[in-house]
């Protein structure tokens, strides 16, 4: 189960010639548990992604809208209604910024 998160996260790691091993240690986890996380079978701490972001050399925000996203995805994403759902929410958050 690939999440865009992950895919992002193992793509940048693996364009700048970084391994698990290097890596994890930075974040205070094993190999295993990034792997994981690359993978979709685990979710990265959201207080985790700055750090990951410097690490890995990318856009902060980019990286929170693809963790975010994933979240949002797997709460409706066996919902009849999700996509209903999600539009609702869009617009709920078009409003509060105006």
């Amino acid at each position: 189960m690939d999440t865009q998160f992950g895919i992002m996260i193992r793509t940048l790691r693996v364009g700048l010639n970084l391994y698990l091993r290097q890596v994890a240690p930075l974040l205070q986890m094993d190999t295993a548990q990034l792997s994981k996380i690359e993978k979709g079978q685990r979710q990265l701490k959201r207080e985790q992604i700055p750090l990951l972001a410097s690490i890995l050399k990318a856009d902060q925000n980019d990286l929170l809208t693809l963790w975010l996203a994933d979240q949002l995805y797997e709460i409706v994403k066996d919902e009849k209604l999700g996509s209903k759902a999600i539009q609702v929410i869009e617009e709920k958050i078009k409003k509060r910024k105006h």
